[in-house]
């Protein structure tokens, strides 16, 4: 972005300033359910109303206007993401330009610092640490940025390595107990010791692809950080010397050895571990549910994610799901915030559970189902993500990171690209997509905009 092109975009925000803001608040009565005396909050989410989810979302709402009848009133609209993960977003963005965002939404949490740079959120009114308290330590750390907290999610997720029973068993390989993951080199003799079995299933080792979106920085972020590596530097406006740095050539090269041994295929096969043909996959945890409900017949574990030779003992395990916020918007932040906190709460995340089998947030929620300590690959997770729990890196340029380091796995393991190359690429694209000290700019000069010319 050349300084011309600020110049003509804060032209056009100032333009926008002085139009003003559209302030659709309906008047006491002409919405079923709101009262003369109630505050009036409008809450988006990024759901069909007709799903679990939705439903969840719906019902969520619904108690908190009983709860806080005569003094809050929400109302929720549902904006659905479209096949290509826009339409909600699409709507955001345009509000933006308008003034007319509600006073609560949700945010999938690997974009909250990008919401939060751009002024499309603000930071809650403040919370209690006993407040605080109720929820896992990766939800507070997701929805902080610049240690303010921004957002509270809704639910919370994992990956799993998973793995066969069975071919684990006719290997002889012994799975190691929560704390004491496998090393990369102790993982590499425990493919060598299944490949033999899952050869004579016409299969491999490794379920394991590179697809494209979210799921591939989500299912093997954690191979980078367990070796100290990371995507960006700590206030996420730097990716030079991180990205491309010799911890995370090494990662690279690491995958790498899994297609050059034979342990993964070059081809994605589709439904290979739930077949009974590969000995392990990384998945997200909803992929128990998609276990036990349509391919009973595999024998299911789930192991403790591998980690470095390096490890240090730190955070692995990647978490982040859809959260709420309050937005720049509102003027109503007490209540907004006492939405977020409804929303994101112990009841909001034991109903998305027992109908949606969504984690919960909160560790109430978790405790309140037998199933986190009865189940035994429930329980593995639940651990994992409680103990380990580590959110996606907090960054404005989020989407063109978590893309690059897609694009690095795909050219460097499955086309065989130099890693090195193709790290150093990655850094050159995303720097000149984005000129961060330029961001820093526009957004210094918008939220001048936004002072003057605010609503009011």
């Amino acid at each position: 972005m050349k300084k011309r092109t600020v110049g003509v975009l804060l032209a056009a925000f100032f333009a926008m300033a002085l139009t003003g803001c559209g302030d659709k608040q309906p008047q006491p009565g002409e919405v079923k359910g709101y009262d003369k005396g109630e505050e009036y909050l409008s809450i988006w989410v990024h759901s069909i109303e007709d799903t679990e989810e939705g439903q969840c979302y719906r019902k969520s709402v619904d108690a908190f206007n009983k709860k806080y009848d005569g003094k809050y009133f929400a109302d929720i609209e549902f904006i659905p993401r479209n096949d290509s993960g826009g339409g909600y977003s699409d709507k955001i963005n345009a509000s933006v330009m308008s003034g007319d965002l509600p006073d609560v939404l949700t945010v999938d949490g690997p974009n909250i610092a990008a919401y939060a740079e751009n002024g499309i959120i603000q930071p809650l009114a403040k919370l209690t640490d006993e407040e605080k308290s109720v929820y896992l330590d990766s939800i507070i750390q997701q929805g902080t940025y610049n240690n303010k907290l921004y957002a509270l999610g809704a639910m919370e997720s994992s990956v799993g390595l998973y793995y066969n029973k069975d071919i684990l068993a006719e290997a002889g390989v012994e799975v190691p107990d929560a704390d004491h993951p496998w090393t990369w080199s102790e993982f590499t003799e425990v493919l060598k010791k299944v490949q033999p079995v899952v050869e004579k299933k016409k299969g491999y080792a490794l379920d394991m692809t590179f697809p494209t979106g979210e799921a591939t920085i989500y299912y093997y972020a954690p191979f980078f950080w367990s070796n100290g590596g990371d995507f960006v530097n700590k206030d996420g406006l730097k990716v030079n010397g991180v990205f491309n740095s010799k911890e995370n050539l090494e990662t690279v090269n690491y995958f790498k050895s899994f297609l050059d041994n034979g342990y993964m295929s070059k081809v994605q096969i589709t439904d290979l571990f739930e077949s009974g043909r590969a000995a392990f996959k990384f998945d997200g945890a909803w992929e128990v549910n998609t276990i036990y409900n349509n391919y009973p017949d595999v024998n299911l574990g789930v192991a403790p994610y591998v980690v470095s030779d390096n490890w240090d003992g730190g955070r692995y395990t990647p978490t982040g799901s859809w959260a709420f916020a309050a937005s720049s918007k509102t003027k109503k932040l007490k209540g907004a915030t006492k939405l977020v906190q409804w929303m994101s709460g112990v009841e909001s995340g034991k109903r998305l559970w027992d109908e949606s089998k969504s984690f919960p947030s909160t560790y109430e929620a978790f405790e309140s189902s037998p199933i986190f300590e009865e189940d035994e690959n429930y329980k593995a997770l639940y651990h994992q993500l409680s103990k380990y729990g580590h959110p996606r890196s907090k960054t404005p340029v989020y989407p063109q990171v978590s893309a690059s380091v897609q694009e690095v796995l795909e050219n460097s393991v499955l086309t065989d690209n130099d890693a090195k190359t193709e790290l150093d690429k990655s850094v050159e694209r995303i720097n000149e997509q984005n000129p961060l000290w330029e961001w820093r700019f526009l957004d210094r000069h918008l939220c001048y905009l936004r002072y003057f010319y605010s609503c009011r």
